[in-house]
């Protein structure tokens, strides 16, 4: 006989566990490897696939629109986390508030990865990853107005004003899909952190029912631009790694590192984020941003990096 150290049965020797409980043992394991890794750890894997994931996409862009390989993005990722969570199994044991953030969420992912891949087809992916930024520091100041986080707006203001200057001219309808991006990033943090805390299900497990039905919800938008990819498995084997990288891979993460770190130390690591977005332009998009740019990005990064966020 042997003895299983997780779920303290015995099994004769020779004979698997039931598939069930090999399924719950890994569970286990995955949750307890998470519990010791740090949650910055988390955080920094997030940022780089972030931004590495969508500057796979613009590449893209050259064969499939850019909703259709949003869309794509998403049903690459929900096909991921119905094989991996079967999250649907969760449903019935979430209240009725919490139901009702993991369906907000769905309808953001939705929207948000469809205005800013309208955006980062007509703009440099460092100008939106900055644009993106100035959204969480006017809802600091708004929640909390204190000097710091009025100077924190004032950075950011002008950094976005710097890049914007520079572009605007000929891409206004860019900047109005960037501008929106902001807006449901800000969102998405939101209904994320609340989410990441909630009750019935892990954050993993809510995350993928969100995922789903950003699938349904982004399904009008772009399965239409999205069709050219099922006549190629190159295509959709990339749109698939496009998937996996910028929505699975970063928002798992992002939820790992929400359920452990405070509000306000995650709004902080936020500031990496519009470098990492220039540090994958240059490197991936051959985007290199002119002195006036870096500037702004700069601004906007230090803008990020001292404000504050209630508890």
């Amino acid at each position: 006989m042997t003895f299983d150290p997780v779920f303290k049965v015995r099994f004769r020797p020779g004979i698997l566990p039931p598939m069930e409980t090999r399924a719950a043992g890994s569970r286990v394991a995955g949750a307890s490897l998470a519990a010791r890794t740090p949650p910055h750890l988390f955080f920094m894997v997030s940022a780089v696939f972030h931004y590495l994931g969508p500057a796979f996409a613009v590449l893209l862009f050259v064969h499939i629109a850019p909703l259709g390989v949003a869309w794509l993005r998403i049903a690459s990722a929900a096909a991921v986390f119905a094989l991996w969570r079967s999250p649907w199994r969760y449903w019935r044991t979430l209240d009725a508030s919490v139901r009702r953030t993991v369906i907000w969420l769905g309808i953001v992912l939705a929207a948000m990865n469809a205005s800013f891949y309208l955006a980062i087809d007509r703009l440099p992916l460092s100008t939106v990853g900055a644009i993106e930024f100035l959204g969480p520091i006017a809802l600091a100041a708004a929640g909390m107005r204190t000097r710091r986080n009025f100077l924190a707006l004032a950075l950011g203001t002008a950094g976005v004003y710097l890049l914007t200057e520079v572009r605007i001219a000929g891409e206004a309808l860019g900047f109005a899909f960037a501008f929106a991006n902001c807006a449901l990033f800000v969102l998405y943090v939101v209904l994320g952190h609340r989410m990441a805390r909630a009750g019935g299900a892990t954050g993993i497990d809510r995350l993928g029912a969100s995922m789903l039905i950003a699938l349904l919800a982004a399904l009008p938008l772009g399965i239409r631009d999205a069709m050219p990819a099922f006549a190629s498995p190159v295509l959709l084997a990339a749109a698939a790694g496009v998937g996996i990288s910028s929505s699975v891979i970063p928002y798992v993460c992002d939820q790992l590192a929400m359920a452990r770190l405070p509000r306000a130390t995650f709004a902080l690591l936020l500031s990496l984020l519009p470098a990492t977005a220039t540090l994958i332009g240059v490197l991936v998009l051959r985007q290199v941003p002119s002195i006036v740019e870096l500037l702004g990005v700069g601004f906007v990064i230090v803008g990020v990096g001292i404000h504050r966020e209630a508890r």
